[in-house]
């Protein structure tokens, strides 16, 4: 089974996405009806839909679009997790229409003015309960924050963290030393798996990708593995760079020194091990 472990949707008409203002390529609806034809062409079996807004309306409506797509089997939500009452909001999730699709909770932590969010009280409050709902965390963190995100990992044992677009590093050779520590220092805790994604995007324009973020993955075969890296399309964001059959080339292209079994892990086993998806 091949995953993409990572893509968005959204429909403009039932909410804006104020992110996507002065981005042309973004600034427009993409459903799963676009979708398909990516996932068919490129044999992807099952796709991760990723929240895109800290809005509590989101979440049901995308665990909705599982009811009805054979392919969008999966849902990273979102709920605050600085609430109280987040347990009963995750049982609420879980119990919606598609509530079984729901295999983890997001917050746009890179939008947070602070690098310590993931240290706050509340929000290790609520990071509990997303493990005692048997969900996996993503991290979505600016490269300042990673500090805060691998104490927080260590701390946390009993959570399961994925580390979205690798930790978001300066694709260069200087943005290469400080990430390539965090990374080896993350990659001690078990507790944390990486997506092999959104890194086209933040590649240089006019470089080529697969060079320009060589370096970068092996730095994540030497410390984590492939058993604990998975790749994500970030479609249709990966479209401010490139389009979806090119990300994925590039992401071929950089597990091309691997083996059968690796290369399965990454465009497949990791992803359904680590959240949990059914074969």
């Amino acid at each position: 089974m091949r995953i993409d472990a990572h893509h968005h949707l959204w429909d403009l008409q039932v909410r804006d996405q104020p992110w996507t203002h002065g981005l042309p390529e973004l600034h427009r609806s993409f459903s799963p009806f676009q979708l398909r034809p990516l996932l068919e062409h490129n044999a992807i079996d099952t796709a991760v839909v990723v929240q895109t807004m800290a809005d509590a309306e989101e979440t049901p409506e995308l665990l909705a679009l599982t009811t009805k797509d054979t392919q969008v089997k999966a849902v990273v939500g979102w709920t605050d997790l600085t609430d109280p009452a987040a347990p009963d909001r995750l049982c609420e999730l879980r119990d919606a229409p598609g509530g079984t699709a729901l295999v983890g909770i997001r917050h746009g932590i890179q939008d947070e003015p602070v690098s310590d969010w993931t240290s706050r009280r509340d929000v290790r409050r609520g990071l509990r309960a997303v493990a005692a709902a048997g969900l996996a965390y993503d991290l979505l963190v600016r490269p300042d924050q990673l500090p805060d995100a691998v104490r927080t990992v260590r701390e946390l044992p009993d959570v399961r963290f994925i580390l979205d677009h690798a930790g978001n590093p300066v694709i260069s050779e200087a943005g290469l030393d400080a990430w390539t520590a965090e990374m080896k220092d993350l990659a001690t805790c078990p507790n944390v798996a990486v997506k092999l994604s959104g890194l086209v995007t933040r590649t240089p324009s006019g470089d080529d990708a697969v060079r320009a973020l060589r370096s970068f993955t092996d730095v994540l075969w030497s410390t984590f593995g492939p058993s604990r890296v998975m790749f994500g399309s970030d479609w249709p964001v990966c479209l401010l760079a490139a389009d979806y059959d090119h990300v994925l080339a590039v992401a071929e292209a950089l597990c091309e020194g691997l083996s059968d079994a690796e290369r399965e892990a990454v465009f497949g086993t990791t992803a359904a091990h680590w959240y949990g998806i059914p074969a």
